[in-house]
């Protein structure tokens, strides 16, 4: 294990995006169910836009303006409105039942469960997630995805960056901030964990968002480790 990461005896990680492939999963379900009913729509737009309400949605909340509700549920409010956005009015209640249970179904990224195997000999591996626990589950299930506990949304009422996402975590594995570490793909989450006293680990997954689309994949001195995958990440922390 390198010497910054040294004391790390846990690893939270985000996981929509950085440990299972969103924007891939969701357009392929949606080109299915497009070719199944004709239906006229560009699968990977269609994606980007759902995915494009989440982060508002869960700072309503953060800033007391909603309530809490479970990422289903909010998924469910943006897909109506994504709906209409492409004009797509022919889904039965129960299609647009199953669409939203895409999240269940995210398929990870290739190095995941590999990588995740190697870091779970070593150390506690589990998920900090704004997805619900039924949702977290079912995609381990789906996915093949080892976690050794599931820390959700659901789990404190939160949603991150809330600090208390961060802490909540560290109190319930009984470690100390400094003993736990934030593995994620976005810099602001990472940022938010540091604050909170987590060592942080980024994660460069270049086709979050499918191809052509550029993102901040620089590493950065600020972060414990730097990453180009978990495979990676699990031959820097010695596992």
């Amino acid at each position: 294990m390198s010497a910054n990461a040294a004391g790390a005896k846990a690893l939270v990680f985000d996981v929509f995006g950085t440990v299972v492939d969103w924007h891939g999963s969701v357009a392929r379900e949606v080109r299915g169910l497009a070719r199944e009913k004709g239906l006229r729509v560009n699968a990977a737009k269609f994606a980007k836009a759902w995915r494009a309400g989440y982060r508002p949605a869960m700072d309503r909340v953060l800033r007391g303006e909603a309530p809490f509700e479970k990422i289903d549920v909010i998924h469910r409010a943006i897909l109506e409105d994504v709906l209409k956005q492409f004009k797509v009015a022919t889904l039965t209640e129960e299609e647009k039942a199953r669409l939203n249970l895409v999240w269940h179904r995210l398929k990870p990224w290739p190095d995941a469960v590999r990588g995740l195997k190697r870091l779970k000999a070593k150390l506690i591996i589990a998920t900090l997630s704004n997805g619900n626990t039924s949702l977290l589950v079912d995609m381990a299930k789906h996915g093949g995805l080892p976690w050794d506990c599931v820390f959700s949304s659901d789990t404190f009422k939160l949603f991150k960056p809330d600090p208390g996402m961060y802490l909540g975590a560290a109190g319930m594995l009984d470690l100390k901030p400094e003993e736990v570490m934030m593995v994620a793909a976005h810099k602001p989450d990472l940022r938010a964990a540091a604050a909170c006293g987590l060592k942080t680990a980024f994660v460069k997954r270049p086709l979050e968002h499918g191809r052509g689309t550029a993102l901040d994949l620089a590493s950065e001195p600020e972060f414990t480790v730097n990453a180009e995958s978990f495979l990676d990440l699990a031959d820097q922390l010695g596992c």
